[in-house]
């Protein structure tokens, strides 16, 4: 792909898709996980995250092999530690064994921690191929167009990200069925009203969601918003989008009020679990899959939560 020098936004981009997968690279019916908050960080640390369910999700991952691999943010605990990520990619060695295709979205803690120029240093290191590209667009075969978003980033109408994602979605190829997009902080949640109220969606994502539902009606794909930030899972459809929140990597859980547009309303807690897409034909089908607690050996995998998106 050709380069080109960051612009005042630091950011690398050009028309179409920043990477793709052909068709031949992939089977006719290809398999997508979908998770994040992971908070890869010292094992002794179990503030901040549960290590045996993280490490647990990261084998069932690479024993499943998906062939697309999106990770929703918060990847370290701290991301000016170079510690939490040389544990990311100790931890992670079976996704590398296994050539995965990884796609990551930035979340709030890879900006995390302190006394480093740029914060995002060690991501770069970790994941070159994105180097100066804080939001970037995979063609995954000519179905299934997938764009990572910064949510760190401004995504109001007229500044860089948003005026990008617009010309994405204006230039989507007539093939493409099914545009997912993956971030940190979630456009529609379950607003909470006790706890954990600073998580509840903020004006920046809320944008984002307006946009959506102008275009969504009238587009030719099918459009699936993937994040994280939420330490638990919640699926939602807003104007014929489906939202969901996949933050059940290993972090610290958080507990949620349900209210009556999320999809899921079982009490399960905490929700350690992996979202697994099958591209079939014309369908879009979705599993969420839960880590059975206490986490036994071998671990229990129970799918809870199940849907379909049908292309138009």
């Amino acid at each position: 792909m050709p380069a080109q020098s960051p612009g005042a936004s630091g950011l690398i981009s050009q028309p179409g898709a920043n990477f793709t997968v052909k068709d031949s690279e992939l089977p006719r019916n290809f398999s997508i996980i979908v998770y994040g908050d992971m908070r890869f960080t010292d094992p002794s640390d179990t503030t901040a995250a549960n290590p045996d369910a993280r490490r647990d999700l990261v084998a069932r991952i690479a024993d499943l092999h998906p062939d697309v691999l999106i990770l929703t943010g918060d990847v370290p605990w701290r991301g000016t530690f170079k510690a939490d990520y040389d544990e990311f990619t100790l931890e992670t060695a079976a996704w590398r064994a296994e050539k995965l295709r990884v796609y990551p979205a930035l979340g709030n803690h890879e900006f995390g921690g302190k006394g480093a120029d740029d914060p995002l240093k060690d991501w770069w290191s970790v994941f070159p191929q994105l180097t100066g590209r804080r939001w970037y667009s995979v063609a995954l075969g000519s179905r299934v167009y997938l764009m990572c978003l910064d949510s760190d980033a401004d995504l109001t109408p007229g500044t860089p990200q948003r005026r990008w994602l617009e010309d994405q979605i204006a230039h989507l190829s007539p093939k493409v069925e099914f545009v997912l997009l993956a971030m940190h902080h979630p456009p529609v949640a379950d607003i909470q009203t006790k706890e954990h109220v600073d998580h509840n969606p903020r004006p920046n994502e809320i944008s984002l969601r307006d946009y959506l539902s102008q275009i969504a009606p009238s587009a030719h794909a099918q459009f699936i918003v993937a994040s994280g930030h939420i330490h638990n899972y919640e699926r939602a459809e807003v104007d014929g989008v489906t939202y969901l929140v996949s933050g059940g990597g290993g972090a610290h859980p958080y507990e949620v009020d349900r209210t009556p547009q999320d999809r899921y309303q079982a009490t399960d807690f905490p929700n350690f679990h992996y979202i697994l897409f099958h591209v079939e034909g014309r369908q879009l089908k979705a599993t969420m899959y839960r880590l059975g607690l206490p986490i036994a050996t071998p671990p229990e995998w129970q799918a809870r939560d199940s849907f379909v998106v049908t292309a138009k």
